[in-house]
């Protein structure tokens, strides 16, 4: 599978593999190929997370500051806190 793989696929490749593995019908050799490609598929899956997680931190800031000031029914942006 190439690079621009989305995580759902990348999930369903590894339950694949695993079930495979599980199987006991394939060789060493197979099951070597197999359990490596599982560990390229979970390197990239944890690598999409990591940047979903920093993108995510970047549209609401560290403490959630975004989220606060956008909940609806606060005319005045604070997200009911009592800044003063």
């Amino acid at each position: 599978m190439a690079n621009d793989v989305g995580l759902d696929a990348r999930l369903k490749r590894i339950e694949e593999i695993v079930a495979a593995l599980d199987s006991d019908t394939l060789d060493l050799d197979e099951a070597l190929a197999l359990f490596e490609e599982g560990v390229a598929h979970l390197g990239q899956a944890r690598e999409m997370l990591a940047r979903t997680e920093l993108r995510v931190e970047e549209l609401i800031g560290p403490e959630g500051d975004a989220v606060g000031e956008m909940r609806v029914g606060d005319d005045e942006g604070t997200g009911g806190r009592d800044d003063g």
